[in-house]
């Protein structure tokens, strides 16, 4: 069976698709023994990732090297939406907003309809919210749905947004405050699941093309014919030999690449029990007191969680591999909570936070000094450089967009190069696990495992019924099972603890849950890799 059709089900994963420890050694092997290949990618990323799989299925032979883990760092951070552009047409980026729409479409009609589904949310019309904002958001709203018909994404995707009285709006949104609510508006846009998995099932897709995919294997320098590189795990470097090289490190890219230069933007979330807040049938977008076309997102996550996000601050100086979040950030997000919700919520009830940097490109003057300026207004478009030695950087852009930003790398790259590829053909690249709504409908597993793994859910699922054990919770009040971190690391490339708690499972998000399930993680994986 092609890797480029929809896959059945079956209790078996992707043809080719498996990535494990061993696959990891021999191929790591085959990249550095001197042959040549046609595209190196440095960082598996959600870009880094879509490029390898845009590559790979052009035919190109592919290596691609992260120096940490499948969606390490900015990939990991989002808010998991897939927004179709609506507040890029605030801004008047008309063709971001519509790239936006159309690649949501394709995230939720052709290639990812299991990871990515719509998200309602309601807009609360609080005495915070003039009369002249909620006009301003309805037409916001209804140019969105504009978007949605200009993107040709179906309706029975993305219902249309209406105006909701202010017993529906408490009905959608328990937790908001009833004094002086006049309604609300239903908004709808993309949710991925989990954007960490979304990412291993792109580059997972990237390997079953044939890609060879090497988590914690480092770039040291990089050029125009390959890259010098270690090995994470045993200190031994060696080199890769490729015709042309993509940079998409995201936020580290100008660290590889000189005169490229990023001004990061900080987006910080908070995590707060489900149990607090009560039942949410809808995100909610609440208005930042002061901001004109500026919100704060809730977003119940359906596993006992809900993230509350985002800001937008520049950030300057040295990028670190995972950035902290500050108090202002939290208390900043905490008081525009406040401003709208009837439930109180204090310091201690944040159970964890995390901050994604955005790798934004800095178009300003490279003279002048002081604090940087404010990045809420950045345009998000992406930038595809090609270096004075011929390395290609695709920086920019969003999470979103990431298959149409990885397009066009490569496109530069077949076309600087004269690589021996046709066009692009990832809109009909079903992802790992990707089928119908039909056919995902008719999987004989749990709803919440076919909403993580797909047509691949029956396979995951008959992990429990060979060994019941497996059936068991990593973690007290967590959906998460032992069959999910086997499944990990026999198919998904997990190679420690970290994979499995902050990446294929996002149990890390909380601190203390993290620390429970540490003992449970570890002891599958050395049982896992006792068996190998």
């Amino acid at each position: 069976m092609s890797p480029r059709s929809s896959p059945a089900p079956s209790a078996h994963p992707a043809p080719g698709s498996s990535l494990t420890a061993a696959r990891r050694r021999r191929e790591l092997g085959r990249s550095t023994d001197g042959t040549t290949v046609d595209v190196l990618v440095v960082g598996l990323g959600a870009t880094g990732a879509g490029a390898a799989l845009d590559a790979a299925a052009r035919g190109l032979s592919v290596v691609a090297v992260d120096a940490h883990d499948l969606a390490f760092g900015t990939s990991r951070w989002s808010s998991k939406l897939i927004h179709g552009g609506l507040r890029y047409l605030a801004s008047a980026q008309f063709d971001v907003a519509h790239e936006s729409a159309r690649e949501r479409g394709v995230l939720m009609e052709r290639t990812a309809p299991h990871l990515v589904r719509a998200q309602p949310f309601v807009l609360p019309l609080t005495p915070l919210v003039s009369r002249g904002q909620a006009a301003l958001a309805w037409a916001g709203f209804r140019a969105g749905d504009t978007l949605r018909l200009a993107a040709r994404t179906a309706r029975s995707t993305l219902p249309a947004p209406r105006r909701l009285s202010a017993a529906e709006t408490r009905h959608l949104a328990p937790a908001l405050r009833t004094t002086g609510l006049r309604g609300g508006l239903l908004s709808w846009d993309g949710r991925v699941t989990d954007d960490a998995r979304l990412v291993t099932a792109v580059a997972r897709t990237a390997a079953a093309h044939g890609a060879r995919i090497l988590t914690r294997v480092r770039a040291l320098e990089i050029t125009r014919s390959g890259a010098r590189v270690r090995d994470e795990l045993t200190g031994e470097e060696g080199e890769i030999r490729a015709r042309a090289v993509i940079n998409a490190t995201g936020v580290w890219a100008g660290g590889l690449v000189e005169g490229v230069r990023i001004r990061p933007s900080r987006g910080t979330h908070l995590v707060l029990r489900t149990d607090h807040l009560g039942a949410m049938p809808a995100g909610l977008h609440i208005p930042i007191p002061g901001e004109t076309n500026r919100f704060v997102l809730v977003l119940p996550q359906g596993d006992g969680r809900v993230y509350v996000g985002l800001t937008d601050e520049p950030v300057d100086g040295d990028i670190p591999d995972v950035p902290q979040v500050p108090e202002t950030d939290i208390g900043f997000l905490l008081d525009v909570l406040g401003s709208a919700l009837d439930v109180p919520v204090h310091r201690h009830d944040v159970v964890g936070v995390f901050a994604g940097l955005r790798p934004l490109l800095d178009t300003t003057p490279a003279a002048g000094s002081g604090a940087p300026a404010g990045t809420a207004d950045i345009s998000r478009k992406h930038a595809v450089l090609t270096s004075p030695e011929g390395v290609i950087t695709i920086v920019g852009g969003k999470l979103t967009t990431y298959r149409r930003m990885a397009e066009d790398a490569v496109d530069t790259a077949v076309a600087a190069h004269r690589l021996p590829a046709g066009p692009s053909t990832t809109t009909a690249v079903p992802l790992v696990g990707a089928a119908p709504p039909q056919v995902l409908a008719a999987l004989r597993a749990p709803r919440r495992l076919v909403s993580r793994y797909g047509t691949e859910a029956p396979a995951v699922h008959a992990l429990t019924e060979q060994d019941p054990r497996l059936a068991e919770p990593v973690l007290e009040g967590h959906p998460v099972t032992r069959a999910e971190l086997l499944w990990a690391v026999r198919h998904e490339g997990a190679l420690d603890t970290a994979d499995l708690l902050d990446r294929r499972t996002r149990i890390g998000l909380v601190p203390a849950d993290r620390a429970d399930a540490m003992r449970t993680a570890h002891d599958l994986l050395g049982d896992t890799f006792d068996a190998d």
